[in-house]
């Protein structure tokens, strides 16, 4: 799936199933496109967003994020490699919140910010490491 992103998927093995990497270099900068990885770790369907997400690129993470709502009670987003946040992506966050407890792991201080500007740091499950999310 492309749509200014890349999806890729792996089982616990750690072997990616389908996609392309999710960054691409270019004169030495990493472009900040926004990529999706997902696996299944002890029960739980971890996703794991890296890039920049507003309306025009957040539709592999929604996709992800719905998928997983649909076939786990429990999804981790690790948010530790998400460089912008808009109402989109908060938006997505509370939808999925809705569906599945959702566990935000890692976010970054940008995104922690945006959480605590518009109230959500207190809905939202948010976990200091991935493995703290995944954890029972």
């Amino acid at each position: 799936m492309s749509l200014d992103g890349t999806v890729m998927t792996r089982r616990e093995s750690g072997a990616a199933t389908s996609g392309q990497g999710t960054a691409e270099q270019a004169g030495g900068e990493f472009l900040d496109r926004p990529a999706v990885l997902q696996y299944e770790a002890h029960g739980t369907w971890v996703v794991v967003a890296s890039g920049a997400y507003d309306m025009e690129t957040i539709a592999p993470l929604a996709a992800a994020l719905e998928t997983a709502a649909e076939k786990y009670e429990r999804v981790v987003l690790d948010a530790s490699g998400v460089t912008f946040a808009d109402s989109t992506f908060l938006n997505l966050l509370v939808s999925a919140h809705r569906r599945t407890d959702l566990r935000l792991a890692g976010p970054t201080p940008q995104v922690k910010r945006i959480l605590e500007i518009t109230g959500l740091d207190t809905v939202l499950n948010m976990r200091d490491t991935l493995k703290d999310a995944t954890a029972c």
